[in-house]
């Protein structure tokens, strides 16, 4: 419960500071956080074979299934239904002990869909309890899920079109044949390519939603460097150095690489490391 009250510390955080966490929740949970009441549908949305298999118990109308084989055909004797971690639990108390019937499994499959929508309803106030400490939580229930979401996650897509109206170019302007190759370069990326750019110049791999919350500045700097070497990034300014390119295609190269070879803000710490252990066993070797 202590993590759990982090993870809402980290949540009110990442709102205060507009600055999003690459969280992956599942959307109920997100109505959790905001006091939108649960449905059938939610839990459809995660675990489809479960919600199939309770409405199969549900209606039996044409399947042939009556009061006088429902006790063989169906492979449940009593209210235990499968957890989200696969577990056999009791959806009431008592529940090993309270025999599935013909006449109650209307109630049996309420009570299962139920006991699966508020599961983890201590896990959520505990979130709620840790965000209640920086932000105001009961003003949460304004908003949709989506909202909140997004106020926490910002955008799962690195759209170019909001790097474009964050830029700040230097040593270089808009027209010049670098820019255009670079957006041209960006555009062709994927998705996730664009994402570990993100991490490359700034260090996250997320944007606000409200292209407003974007307080910094994303810099493009020319820099006087061998021609076609590899691209620099400053995290802490969210700040890209390029050297001089001969073609699109050698700069969509050279970025690919760098993007996918220095995933980590700590990687030059790393390296330095790793080039003194190197040089130091140099010298021990002659």
């Amino acid at each position: 419960m202590i993590q759990f009250r982090f993870l809402g510390i980290l949540m009110a955080v990442a709102i205060r500071t507009k600055k999003p966490l690459d969280l992956h929740l599942a959307p109920w949970v997100w109505k959790q956080l905001c006091s939108v009441p649960l449905s059938g549908q939610d839990l459809e949305e995660v675990d489809l074979l479960n919600y199939r298999s309770l409405q199969g118990i549900l209606h039996l109308e044409n399947s042939g299934i009556n009061e006088d084989n429902f006790p063989v055909m169906i492979p449940l004797d009593s209210f235990m239904a499968r957890s989200a971690d696969g577990r056999l639990v009791p959806i009431v108390p008592g529940g090993c002990h309270i025999p599935l019937t013909f006449p109650n499994r209307k109630d049996y499959v309420e009570r299962a869909i139920n006991y699966r929508l508020h599961e983890m309803d201590q896990q959520v106030a505990a979130v709620r309890e840790g965000m209640s400490s920086i932000i105001p939580v009961p003003l949460l229930s304004l908003l949709t899920a989506k909202q909140f979401e997004q106020l926490v996650c910002g955008m799962p897509e690195v759209s170019v079109e909001t790097l474009k109206q964050v830029v700040r170019y230097r040593d270089i302007n808009d027209s010049h044949q670098l820019i255009g190759w670079l957006w041209q370069t960006l555009e062709e990326f994927t998705n996730e390519e664009r994402v570990l750019f993100l991490r490359f110049v700034s260090g996250r791999s997320r944007l606000p939603a409200n292209t407003a919350d974007i307080t910094q500045k994303f810099q493009i700097i020319k820099v006087d460097r061998p021609i076609n070497g590899l691209p620099t990034a400053q995290t802490c300014f969210f700040q890209l150095r390029l050297p001089p390119y001969t073609s699109q295609a050698i700069m969509a190269e050279r970025l690919r690489y760098s993007i996918h070879n220095c995933p980590s803000i700590d990687m030059d710490n790393y390296m330095l490391s790793r080039n003194t252990d190197t040089a130091e066993g140099s010298e021990t070797e002659y």
